[in-house]
């Protein structure tokens, strides 16, 4: 709680993966990828209940053993490649009502800390915005990136007519890294996002930010790790 305002976590991790099969049990540093998010999440100062989504019994079963909850089985229409992320969250709102804030920690995100847990959320609370999400600055800037068009010719990103010389003249580029998704519950539910003109971005450093999607990415995130 913050504010006397009462905060749901929720961590998404359906059974299927397109990129790494069974990813959100894949071995890291000798414990299952989803074990981090969970063991962070539970050392938050801010939130009052961590549950599980999932579809898949072998997940729920590990997230238990870890000390999640996972009071319902998310429905299989809500595991599906093409479901918006947004949607299992919504589910979980329903099935548990009455919290003001909803907090979104995806299993994908190991790196992350219980700083950066409980900093987006402070920073969501006492900015006054209806959501913060984490981003973190990105190293090739959009305003040296270019399409392909007719005959091959470059076409900028960017063409708002402005030139810049030097890397470090360059205004800072921020990328959502979906590390921590932090929202007003009764805004969510009417907005379907968590995006939007009134949200706030709290950056995260790009050694925290790594999301995990490829095998190269648990490799690289397992080193890493070791390194620390």
């Amino acid at each position: 709680m913050i504010r006397e305002r009462k905060i749901l976590g929720i961590i998404p991790a359906r059974g299927q993966s397109k990129g790494v099969p069974r990813k959100n049990l894949s071995m890291l540093c000798d414990k299952p990828l989803i074990a981090w998010t969970i063991e962070a999440a539970k050392r938050s100062r801010y939130i009052d209940r961590l549950v599980l989504s999932s579809d898949d019994p072998e997940i729920i079963s590990v997230a238990r053993d870890f000390g999640c909850e996972a009071p319902f089985v998310r429905p299989a229409a809500l595991a599906q490649d093409a479901t918006p992320g947004i949607e299992p969250v919504l589910h979980a709102i329903e099935q548990i009502p009455g919290y003001d804030y909803v907090v979104l920690l995806q299993p994908t995100s190991p790196l992350r800390t219980i700083e950066d847990i409980d900093g987006c959320i402070e920073q969501c609370v006492q900015s006054g915005a209806k959501a913060c999400v984490s981003v973190s600055e990105v190293e090739q800037h959009p305003r040296w990136m270019y399409t392909l068009g007719g005959h091959d010719r470059l076409v900028p990103i960017v063409s708002d007519g402005k030139q810049f010389a030097r890397r470090q003249d360059l205004p800072p580029v921020f990328l959502l890294n979906g590390a921590v998704y932090v929202a007003e519950t009764a805004w969510l539910q009417e907005s379907h996002s968590f995006l939007g003109q009134e949200v706030s971005g709290y950056v995260m450093p790009p050694e925290r930010s790594l999301d995990i999607d490829t095998l190269a990415d648990l490799e690289r995130c397992e080193k890493m790790m070791a390194g620390k």
